[in-house]
């Protein structure tokens, strides 16, 4: 049930069906795409297909504008988090996820995030709030969004990090504490370190696409 009067159709998305089945009879996964501040549905189609082109691919839209630019949380500043409203917008994302299952018939034990910056961390977010939503995660220079009080069961749910040595936006300890916090809750975590900066690059992209098709 979508909160604060919210409807499925309110998150403006875009769905593109698996190509083929999974192995063994099983269902494709669907990728949750998360786009970073300023982007849109489209943003990450293409990553998705490129990343695990046999997959569904879910790419809502950011519900909150900052300076005309859609985000999926509101901040005070530049690495500043509003923690009630991306705690709020993080159950409205998770009810989201649920209600396009049933609307696209996918199976939402299977859905593994794939989010940039502000989508990698409303994606970490959800994982400490709504564990059981995500099958798995690829995060792109995430942050930590929040410290849990409690730490959430993520028993061996497998999580990718990858992270850029140079990154202006998110330090080197920023990246760890999060990994951490990760491990801290049982989570199988694998962490790529780079020396670019704060953008998806081909290294990102390749060794994201050996540790999906490990995984999926």
């Amino acid at each position: 049930m979508l909160t604060n009067g919210q409807t499925f159709s309110d998150f403006i998305h875009r769905f593109i069906p698996a190509e083929t089945g999974g192995q063994g009879g099983e269902s494709s996964p669907t990728l949750l795409l998360l786009h970073g501040t300023g982007g849109n549905e489209y943003d990450l189609l293409d990553l998705g297909h490129m990343l695990l082109p046999q997959a569904a691919r879910l790419s809502p839209r950011g519900r909150v504008l900052e300076n005309t630019m859609p985000r999926f949380f509101r901040r005070l500043a530049e690495g500043v988090f509003d923690v009630p409203d991306l705690r709020a917008r993080t159950y409205e994302l998770a009810d989201f996820v649920q209600a396009a299952s049933q609307h696209y018939h996918f199976e939402q034990k299977r859905v593994i995030a794939v989010g940039f910056s502000n989508g990698a961390n409303i994606a970490a977010s959800m994982l400490f709030l709504c564990p059981g939503i995500l099958a798995g995660a690829v995060l792109f220079h995430p942050m930590v969004p929040f410290v849990p009080e409690q730490l959430p069961d993520l028993a061996l749910t497998p999580i990718f990090i990858s992270a850029g040595r140079a990154d202006p936006i998110v330090t080197v300890s920023q990246t760890e504490q999060l990994a951490m916090l990760l491990q801290e809750s049982g989570a199988d975590v694998t962490t790529h370190w780079h020396n670019g900066g704060h953008a998806i690059n081909h290294e990102d992209i390749r060794v994201a696409q050996i540790w999906l098709r490990k995984i999926a």
